[in-house]
């Protein structure tokens, strides 16, 4: 964060990023996954939910007039008195948070979320806490007649809270940490009136309006708590030239240090390098983005040696992120994770295949943003940039006069004091045999590359921004699939003629690129990865001083 993602993206970002580990793992539609049984048990094991047997009851209303005596007393929620009055007009008035003159349990409920604003990962304090816990459990908190103030009070703070909780930081934060994906819009009105017409009996509560990452980082971020009071972290010393069969102290240390992280389940006191740790060891890398070779290399003990501080710091950047995405799509839709290197193909929230990519290098940025996808251009040429040519291109061609040539490029003109320089379409294409186009102001777009052998790189930042696909013709026949004219031969032939032709799309179909450094994969696994352009370390010092703006 999405109702299935956020059901990285419901605009209530369109489900963008139910995020998860690996490539070509099949999902077919209405299979319950691992994720959404961890979700489901985190939202019912939550510390309570605020969603429940909320009063329906019509009969105790109040004077319209004290919302405005109650403002001019709490003067910190005038910016929610349009959505306090609009809430309680439909209501006619009716106190909602009271039955036969009690408060309703999810008035602690509520309260108890409010007072606990860090288990969400925010730092943010809310207006009036101390008001609002005596007059939660002050002793005239058991009288049989409604009390006007703590009714307000508590319908504020929900808004305060679902602000702060379901949307996040505000539009300029996420823009400022150069975040350009759509930021969901829901009505937290509506969505308070829905919460309080629902019935217990009626069935299950309703699902929070946030991406369903969300939940799943914040039962780890309590687990990473837990951890991090109980454990000193220290570090692991070099592991350097240990191998399986081998005996060393280093090893037994090795086995504590995964089975605290849950990734080795054996005897911690063995110091013995056997199979079942090399397994463990796997698992970790895999979790880390790195190459899973089962061996204690220098970059797997790096991450091993991570802080637990500085993990649970990435848990609440990524939470915050999900906030700002869609709750979920019933369409096709494409969801790129810059830092997992990886594009995700989606059909309605459930997760059809997953391949490498290539993304921008940290000089050439690949921004975060959103598109529709339009256009496949197959044997494509390529239009050089400007800065390519300028920067890259005449340096080459003063070194080599028969740089043009030997590229299959040519010159067709000047522009700004450059040549107009195009690569003809062929196997040597810089993209490939096909490029998918989603139209933006950032000229990205998604490629074919002769370049393969780099998306066998752990990691895979290598480009000046466009995104490299591992396995275009199946993206290809996927976003050609609304049209069965074009088999799997035939899109064979257009890559490969040599001519280019570019097919409109009979469907557009949503394309979001996300930065995710923690998220959790479909065996509810926790992962990990490289903050590669330096970005989670300014929205955590706004999360964590409670500067951010909201």
């Amino acid at each position: 964060m999405l109702k299935g993602v956020c059901k990285f993206i419901s605009i209530t970002l369109i489900p963008l990023l139910y995020i998860p580990l690996g490539c070509n793992h099949s999902s077919k539609s209405g299979r319950q996954s691992k994720a959404d049984s961890l979700k489901r048990k985190a939202v019912k094991e939550w510390n309570k939910t605020i969603p429940g047997n909320f009063s329906d009851q019509t009969e105790a209303t109040f004077d319209s007039t004290l919302l405005a005596t109650f403002v001019k007393t709490h003067p910190a929620f005038e910016p929610y008195v349009k959505d306090i009055n609009l809430f309680y007009s439909k209501r006619k008035f009716a106190y909602a948070w009271y039955n036969k003159g009690k408060l309703i349990e999810q008035a602690g409920n509520l309260a108890d979320r409010v007072g606990n604003l860090q288990n969400e990962g925010i730092y943010k304090a809310t207006p009036y806490p101390k008001v609002l816990d005596s007059l939660i459990f002050a002793p005239n908190s058991k009288s049989s007649k409604p009390n006007i103030e703590t009714e307000l009070m508590l319908t504020a703070q929900y808004f305060v809270f679902s602000k702060l909780a379901f949307q996040g930081m505000s539009d300029s934060t996420s823009k400022a940490v150069n975040w350009f994906l759509p930021r969901k819009k829901i009505s937290y009105n509506d969505y308070l009136d829905t919460l309080l017409k629902q019935s217990g009996k009626a069935g299950s509560p309703l699902s929070e309006p946030i991406y369903r990452q969300y939940d799943l980082l914040k039962a780890y971020l309590a687990k990473y708590r837990a951890l991090d009071a109980r454990e000193k972290w220290t570090a692991i010393p070099s592991a350097k030239g240990v191998k399986p069969g081998d005996s060393s102290a280093v090893i037994s240390q090795i086995r504590a240090r995964l089975y605290k992280l849950e990734d080795f389940k054996g005897d911690t006191l063995n110091n013995i390098f056997d199979d079942t740790l090399q397994q463990a060891i796997k698992r970790f890398q895999l979790r880390h983005g790195l190459t899973a070779d089962g061996l204690p290399g220098p970059g797997t003990l790096a991450e091993m040696n991570v802080p637990l501080k500085k993990r649970i710091r990435q848990i609440i950047v990524n939470m915050e992120r999900c906030r700002w995405l869609p709750v979920s799509l019933s369409t096709d839709y494409l969801a790129v994770n810059i830092p997992e290197f990886k594009l995700h193909v989606y059909h309605a929230d459930s997760l059809l295949w997953s391949c490498n990519v290539v993304v921008g290098q940290k000089v050439h940025q690949t921004v975060i943003f959103y598109g529709q996808m339009q256009y496949v251009v197959f044997s494509p040429y390529w239009n050089v940039p400007e800065s390519i040519v300028r920067n890259e291109v005449l340096p080459d061609m003063r070194k080599n006069p028969n740089y043009i040539n030997k590229h299959n490029m040519v010159i067709t003109g000047r522009e700004n004091g450059l040549p107009v320089i195009k690569q003809k379409p062929g196997p040597e294409n810089s993209l490939g045999l096909v490029k998918f186009l989603f139209p933006n102001s950032y000229s990205i777009y998604l490629h074919d590359t002769p370049s393969r052998s780099l998306f066998g790189e752990s990691s895979r930042a290598f480009s000046h921004g466009c995104i490299r696909v591992g396995e275009p013709a199946k993206l290809t026949a996927f976003l050609l699939k609304y049209d069965t004219t074009w088999t799997a031969d035939r899109i064979y032939k257009a890559m490969h003629l040599g001519k280019e032709q570019i097919i409109t799309l009979k469907q557009k179909v949503p394309v979001f690129i996300a930065y995710f450094t923690a998220f959790t994969d479909r065996d509810n696994q926790l992962n990990f990865r490289q903050d590669i352009y330096d970005r989670d370390e300014q929205l955590a010092s706004m999360i964590l001083s409670g500067s951010g703006k909201y």
